[in-house]
């Protein structure tokens, strides 16, 4: 008798697991994620185990090869860079999507979480933050699969924003809450124009303040 699928709740379980271990930096670029030993951890067998990496393969968060394992996704600085081109291509696009529908109380936890990012120096802080208030941004939008999309590209560079947000410390906090702030404004005013300008500059800069530095690569 052939064995049973894996549960898609179990596989789905255990992959948001994995990712948030990835997303928190507690596996980093390159690390060998050991099946057995995950299995063990979560009292599973190994079926669900690969069926969840499967799923963090096509999410771009682990990287396999066959008949030697799994390991968290690296990338390297062109792919970094491309990203974010991409990033600053798809991006304003949901951001136009989303403000003619975003609600007061969407604009009010953007205010909210700035002020919150205004007042830490934490960078793992600093990262939840920067996440919601994007985010925040976006919830109007009627477009789950351009969500889903900048979802993955956000995700598959966080090892690398993190690494960034530590060496800058809060040298660069000036800029990032002073573009967040612009955004604010042209999001309470519905100008799509201003808004979109801001975050493609806003990503931009990111871009190529990281071009600057490929010793966060390794």
């Amino acid at each position: 008798m052939p064995p049973s699928p894996p549960s898609p709740v179990a596989s789905q379980r255990i992959a948001e697991v994995l990712a948030q271990r990835i997303l928190a930096g507690e596996l980093a670029p390159g690390a060998r994620i050991k099946q057995d030993e995950l299995a063990d951890e979560l009292n599973t067998s190994r079926i669900p185990v690969r069926e969840a990496l499967r799923i963090l393969e096509s999410r771009g968060l682990v990287t396999l090869r066959a008949n030697s394992g799994a390991w968290v996704a690296t990338m390297s600085l062109h792919d970094l860079a491309l990203t974010y081109q991409i990033r600053e291509q798809i991006e304003p696009l949901l951001l136009r999507e989303s403000l003619p529908h975003l609600a007061e109380s969407d604009l009010d936890r953007m205010r909210g979480t700035q002020a919150e990012i205004e007042a830490t120096s934490d960078v793992e802080e600093f990262m939840v933050l920067d996440r919601e208030f994007h985010w925040s941004s976006y919830a109007g939008a009627q477009a789950p699969q351009l969500c889903l999309m900048v979802e993955r590209l956000w995700d598959t560079t966080q090892h690398y924003r993190r690494a960034f947000a530590r060496m800058a410390g809060t040298e660069r906090a000036w800029i990032i809450n002073a573009e967040h702030r612009l955004l604010i404004e042209a999001a309470a005013a519905r100008d799509l124009d201003n808004a979109s300008t801001v975050l493609t500059m806003h990503i931009r800069r990111t871009r190529l303040e990281l071009s600057r530095h490929p010793e966060l690569m390794s």
